[in-house]
């Protein structure tokens, strides 16, 4: 019986975890008012991928990225909120997209 207890766990110590992929999908578009470069008009996505070790460590990353993002989102609407204040932007000229998620591989 201990030689049968002995193979189970040295295959259950065989089996790893799963591996964890972080996704994101960053896109923005410019308003066709604020340009006459076309190629901006469309929403060009990036797509990322990483792989983490563990769900932990992907979820903590999702959280520090989701907060950048967000971060980076304010700063660039309120320049674009100063430069409305003196006629040259309109915030509402430019559409920003992300969604970030860990997804077990």
């Amino acid at each position: 019986m201990a030689l049968a207890a002995q193979a189970v766990t040295a295959v259950s110590s065989q089996v790893e975890d799963p591996m964890w992929i972080l996704m994101y999908v960053f896109s923005y578009s410019v308003s066709p008012a604020a340009t006459n470069d076309r190629a901006e008009w469309r929403l060009l996505p990036t797509v990322v991928f990483q792989e983490f070790s563990n769900e932990t460590r992907c979820r903590a990353a999702k959280s520090t990225l989701e907060g950048s993002l967000k971060e980076a989102g304010a700063k660039l609407k309120s320049g674009l909120e100063d430069l409305k204040t003196i006629g040259r932007a309109d915030p509402a000229q430019i559409i920003i997209a992300f969604n970030v998620e860990c997804l077990p591989k």
